[in-house]
């Protein structure tokens, strides 16, 4: 088995006030190039590790590994290396797609020349070329969605943390999001991805984390999971018979 791009060690937050934790020693193991799903139902504690793993949250215990390297140690390193495309919009309204582009390829220091080519070529590849200087407050949920993919990916991140990727969008802009994921894991890129769509996440990923009440439930792929859960026809029936179907509203 290969070295995991992604080690996390006996991984616990609890929250200042909070009765429990939101996450409970958590150990897992992410490989390159697979397409790992995490999924829960509401607060099981899936933004939390995301969160800690992109950097933006400290754990109450344990560690993470990112690349062999301990993640608290070597964070600014480590954030080279990562690209986060979040479930809400990280886009500013009144510039154009490709100023949005520009800004947010200039904090990974790309050259100038290697962004504007980097830009055309995913303008090109997600059908957005032709909005290039379109104000994204004109642009569609599908065509957002689409330009906050191709902002989390201009440096070509070696891992890539993905939250809702295509909630809400439309059945081509769902498509082009998912057929330019695949591409990049076959060039090399390993995505973690959190969805509550279990079908695309049954095509979509190599691998299956289940996550409840902080702790992780399941582990393998959809394929092995779906075999080894009674009566179960797909990933949705095995998510419903590890996690229940209580409702897991929270406010």
């Amino acid at each position: 088995m290969p070295d995991p791009i992604v080690h996390i060690e006996g991984i616990s937050k609890q929250y200042r006030g909070a009765d429990f934790k939101s996450l409970d020693t958590v150990n897992l193991k992410i490989y390159k190039n697979e397409v790992f799903g995490l999924l829960g139902p509401n607060g099981a504690g899936k933004t939390t590790l995301i969160s800690i793993l992109c950097g933006l949250l400290h754990p109450s215990s344990g560690t993470v590994y990112i690349n062999g390297n301990p993640l608290n140690e070597n964070l600014q390193e480590v954030k080279k290396l990562i690209g986060v495309v979040p479930q809400e919009y990280a886009l500013y309204p009144s510039l154009t797609a490709k100023e949005n582009l520009q800004y947010f390829g200039s904090m990974y220091g790309l050259s100038k020349t290697e962004l504007q080519s980097r830009i055309g070529s995913l303008l090109e590849a997600m059908g957005l070329l032709s909005f290039a200087n379109k104000k994204i407050k004109t642009f569609s949920g599908g065509m957002k969605r689409r330009i906050n993919l191709i902002a989390g990916i201009l440096h070509n991140p070696q891992l890539l943390f993905l939250d809702e990727p295509t909630v809400g969008v439309d059945v081509q802009s769902k498509k082009a999001i998912t057929e330019q994921l695949r591409i990049l894991n076959a060039e090399g890129t390993t995505i973690i991805y959190t969805s509550h769509h279990l079908r695309e996440a049954q095509e979509l990923c190599t691998r299956v984390g289940i996550i409840d009440m902080g702790r992780i439930i399941a582990d393998d792929t959809p394929e092995n999971l779906i075999n080894s859960t009674k009566d179960a026809r797909n990933l949705e029936d095995v998510f419903i018979t590890l996690t229940g179907k209580e409702l897991r509203d929270y406010a």
